[in-house]
């Protein structure tokens, strides 16, 4: 087998409830200033609402922008901001080759038809016919359209004129883990040159608020640094966020004199039991497999449900001697599928600016699924 590529990360594109962009993210990291939370839109449950967005900046066209949700915008924002930074926007010949994988949820529902249906069926005679009724004259079909999770890609490729192969991930955090994962192992394996890979997610909505709640998920108590949400069994705090990273091979990269913020080593994921001791096993299995030290910068996607949070910070304690641990979370909220690319989009630019050798991206889903990226200085 032939030998593997370098992958650096040569375009970030970030959205959060902080701002736009690198240096207010930067920022964040250097200051870890109090996070933008809002407790009053959805009480008792916080969001990290996203900051207002010029979209016509990457977005031209106001018929793109109205036909979209706005995971979806923030998404082909994000997308904008990456092509941006790798000095890929406009390039048609190697936006023909460019490849893309989304981590996307299943869209947004129009909750008002929802509720009407819901309370219809309350009072009539025949729920299931009404409920048939309903749904075929209340659900348009752009509104089926726009819920379908491939269409946050098929909007970037409109909009950004992106024409290689895409993929499309489902299964929360997961789904972000893999994206990158995947993006990384195609391009070092010379399957792909360059892949523009990220997610999205809007917070801001309370079908998804009752959806976790239901599950016993959501941080009720005001803001709360994530390490220290013990109570009542712990939980987060959703933040609309939206990141995209363009990943190359570090020669094509330098071919053609881009800039390389980073390079990404093989990303690690697992599904393990996580009774007995298994997350915990499992975390630090990760780390030796990817070769991180114990000097590394730590930007953990921990959720802040107690116990599984509890398990990750005690073997990142054990694992780091002069190494420090972050949340992401205490800076964007929890924004699920867009997390973990988040964390590596931050440990770049972290490496980057200097504040750290190397940087190791955690992620332990609410439910399931784990994963580790290790980021470190290119060349």
């Amino acid at each position: 087998m032939s030998e593997l590529r370098d992958v650096v990360i040569t375009g970030i594109g970030l959205v959060s409830s902080l701002g736009e962009g690198h240096d207010v993210h930067l920022a964040a990291l250097h200051d870890a200033p109090r996070p933008h939370v809002d407790a009053a839109a959805f009480a008792p449950y916080c969001v990290h609402p996203v900051v207002p967005l010029e979209l016509d900046r990457q977005i031209p066209k106001k018929s793109d922008q109205r036909q979209m949700e706005p995971w979806q915008r923030l998404g082909v924002y994000a997308a904008g901001l990456a092509l941006d930074d790798a000095g890929l926007k406009g390039d048609a010949e190697r936006l023909d080759r460019l490849q893309m994988i989304v981590a996307a949820g299943g869209g947004e529902r129009d909750y008002a038809v929802d509720g009407q249906i819901l309370d219809g069926m309350r009072k009539a005679a025949q729920p299931e016919v009404f409920l048939n009724e309903r749904l075929m004259s209340d659900l348009r079909p752009t509104l089926f359209l726009a819920q379908l999770s491939n269409l946050l890609a098929g909007n970037i490729s409109i909009v950004h004129g992106i024409t290689g192969a895409s993929r499309t991930f489902m299964g929360e955090e997961q789904a972000g883990v893999d994206a990158v994962r995947v993006a990384q192992a195609r391009i070092a394996a010379g399957q792909a040159d360059a892949i523009i890979v990220g997610g999205a997610y809007n917070a801001e909505r309370p079908d998804v608020l009752l959806i976790f709640e239901m599950g016993h998920t959501l941080w009720k108590h005001g803001f709360t640094p994530v390490f220290e949400r013990s109570a009542e069994g712990g939980g987060f705090i959703p933040g609309s966020a939206a990141a995209f990273l363009v990943l190359e091979a570090a020669d094509v990269a330098q071919a053609r004199g881009a800039r390389a913020h980073a390079r990404l080593a093989p990303v690690r994921a697992e599904r393990c039991p996580r009774e007995d001791g298994g997350l915990e096993k499992t975390l630090a299995t990760m780390w030796a497999d990817a070769g991180a030290g114990r000097d590394a910068f730590v930007l953990s996607g921990a959720t802040g449900m107690a116990r599984i949070t509890a398990s990750e910070r005690e073997t990142l304690d054990a694992l780091i001697v002069t190494g420090s641990i972050m949340a992401t979370g205490d800076l964007i909220g929890h924004s699920v599928e867009a997390q973990f690319p988040f964390g590596v989009a931050l440990a770049a630019l972290a490496v980057e600016d200097g504040l750290a050798d190397e940087a190791v991206v955690t992620s332990v889903g609410h439910q399931r699924g784990e994963g580790l990226a290790r980021v470190v200085k290119a060349g």
